[in-house]
């Protein structure tokens, strides 16, 4: 297969980020793999899409870490290259990171490889509709948390008071950055909070669960159901550490196994025909109790973490999802309605 990887920006990467697993792994398998950025592509006017591309010259990597020093060294290369020629386009970058002219390009750009016959996942055109939180309230209200996303303070205020506990976080942005929890004892300080948070735009706020108080659980879901590889679902869980209530793991959360339970599996369940209608072939749940709090669509991460203690390589069932819809497009003539395609 010939794989174009889309990330934000290439020199920033770490070894344990599932792109790169997923790339090594690709290469490895004697596939091609090219990756770029954002702000490398070109509408040229042949009518075609290219990217400025890196890729490593081809054999066995013996880690994520060796592939990296080659990408990032000297070894590497760097050419112009047709993303129409591609098989696969895998869009995995953060919007939320991006400057404002950046957030987009992923998507515009990918519909119109798209039309060369290149198959682009997630589907771009369901990417569109989930560029911030607001996608989480497509989904059924029995497993989502009551919430409130506006910029009006009195809003807030009232919704604080009677919930008597939220969490306020911006609609735009990830990694728990600007999210606070608001009790009682925090009303008197709730104008300053608000000044902070609304710097980023609307505000999200949500109940507060309480289940919260025990970490999360980031469940993955390929071609709209719980991901299995070898009898094992990929899965693991954050646990919050001291007074921090977020459980990222670069806020200070600790990392551990997953039970996923009935519970998780009934919530996968409901979120498909969405995740299906949308071409969303890999995306993240984070799971807290039996509410998902996000649904990660654009670059959910953390295969090494559930390979971590599962003991298997989740890497390897992505890779043979994508040659299986490679070969479905050889079989229909690279002919085929790219969301349909994105979940076959």
């Amino acid at each position: 297969m010939k794989i174009g990887i889309l990330t934000n920006v290439m020199n920033t990467e770490v070894s344990g980020q599932t792109t790169y697993r997923l790339a090594s792994e690709l290469v490895n398998q004697g596939h091609k793999v090219w990756i770029f950025s954002t702000g490398n592509f070109s509408y040229d006017p042949d009518h075609n899409v290219h990217a400025y591309a890196r890729t490593v010259p081809p054999g066995k990597y013996a880690s994520t870490e060796d592939f990296i020093a080659v990408f990032q060294g000297d070894g590497a290369i760097n050419k112009w290259i047709s993303v129409s020629d591609l098989d696969v386009l895998l869009l995995r970058y953060n919007p939320s990171v991006q400057s404002a002219w950046a957030q987009s390009a992923g998507i515009d750009f990918a519909r119109q490889a798209i039309r060369g016959g290149v198959i682009a996942l997630n589907d771009p055109n369901g990417l569109a509709t989930a560029m911030n939180k607001m996608y989480l309230q497509n989904f059924p209200a029995e497993i989502r948390p009551r919430t409130l996303i506006t910029r009006n303070r009195s809003k807030i205020k009232s919704f604080a008071k009677s919930e008597g506990k939220i969490v306020l976080k911006p609609l735009q942005g990830s990694g728990g950055k600007n999210v606070f929890v608001i009790d009682g004892s925090s009303l008197p300080n709730l104008n300053q909070i608000l000044d902070v948070v609304t710097r980023d735009g609307y505000i999200v706020a949500q109940e507060y669960l309480p289940a919260a108080a025990d970490g999360d659980t980031r469940l993955f879901l390929m071609n709209g159901v719980p991901l299995q590889y070898k009898g094992k679902y990929a899965a693991f869980r954050r646990i919050r550490t001291g007074e921090d209530m977020r459980s990222n793991i670069h806020a200070g959360g600790k990392l551990r196994r997953a039970e996923v339970n009935e519970t998780m599996l009934k919530i996968a369940k409901s979120v498909r025909p969405r995740l299906v209608k949308d071409g969303m072939f890999l995306v993240g749940l984070d799971i807290v109790g039996d509410k998902v709090m996000e649904i990660n669509v654009f670059s959910p991460g953390g295969f090494g973490s559930a390979q971590k203690f599962e003991k298997v390589d989740f890497t390897q069932a992505v890779i043979e999802a994508l040659q299986h819809k490679v070969d479905y497009m050889t079989y229909y003539r690279r002919n085929f309605d790219n969301a349909d395609m994105a979940m076959l």
